[in-house]
């Protein structure tokens, strides 16, 4: 690839995968893995009201050498251009995340579609709540557990397929998305507007999450929760010096 200093060694170790790099599912679902599980979902940068770039080198240089997370766009364009560079098709498409419904949201989520093993997989690396862990069989009504999160793919008559997360109550969407392979540009306005519009959601606190094998370690505006099974601790962070501590501890990010 032009750009230099994307390279494939130094983002398997970020993720600390050693496997191989045939293309199959078994790849695709131990990068899935490595990735949520070694790279923090966040929002730093956006809550701090600096510029997110999409190019390659820059979210290289971010995420793999500073040792950073990024939310949506970031963490899935450079987890979609691993892939490309590995030989998976791969296309990329926008969603509408569910709040309450689907009308009241604007195209604001990227999520991949990637073939394996002459099946398509939904990919997502970048979504903060109830994330996939692991590559989604794109088989509307399967459900599939991941590291004990069951999620399934449904059609739906307005806004395509929906990706659905298993909660005590059933089923609930978390979000929609067409097979629409959208343009470059599509992704530049949706990430300006994601990161700079002073409404987003993005901009209103800051928010950090990684899976672990038996949960989830989520901060969130002041608070931090640790998932453990069926466990759930919750503790309150008070002040600049305690949150950057945090950060570091849980999450593996330094701020400056």
């Amino acid at each position: 690839m032009p750009d230099k200093l994307f390279n494939l060694d130094d983002y398997f170790k970020r993720i600390d995968y050693n496997g191989g790099r045939q293309v199959s599912a078994e790849t695709l679902k131990q990068l899935h893995l490595g990735h949520v599980m070694n790279i923090p979902f966040e929002n730093l940068d956006v809550f701090a009201k600096k510029n997110i770039s999409l190019e390659l080198d820059d979210l290289f240089e971010k995420v793999v050498k500073n040792h950073r997370g990024g939310y949506c766009f970031e963490m899935n364009s450079l987890f979609a251009a691993v892939l490309i560079e590995m030989g998976f098709p791969v296309t990329r498409h926008l969603a509408r995340v569910y709040h309450g419904g689907f009308d009241n949201s604007g195209k604001t989520h990227m999520v991949l579609l990637v073939e394996a093993d002459g099946r398509q997989w939904v990919c997502d690396v970048g979504f903060g709540g109830n994330s996939l862990a692991a590559p989604l069989l794109f088989e509307e009504g399967l459900e599939q557990e991941h590291l004990g999160r069951i999620h399934r793919v449904m059609a739906d008559p307005d806004y395509g397929y929906r990706v659905e997360f298993k909660t005590a109550a059933g089923f609930e969407p978390i979000y929609a998305f067409t097979r629409e392979d959208c343009c470059p540009a599509d992704y530049l306005i949706a990430n300006f507007y994601t990161s700079a519009y002073p409404e987003s959601f993005f901009r209103q606190a800051q928010m950090c999450a990684l899976v672990t094998a038996t949960g989830k370690i989520t901060y969130f505006d002041g608070s931090l929760k640790i998932t453990n099974g069926e466990a759930q601790t919750e503790t309150t962070i008070s002040g600049a010096d305690a949150i950057k501590d945090t950060l570091k501890t849980y999450f593996g990010v330094e701020l400056s």
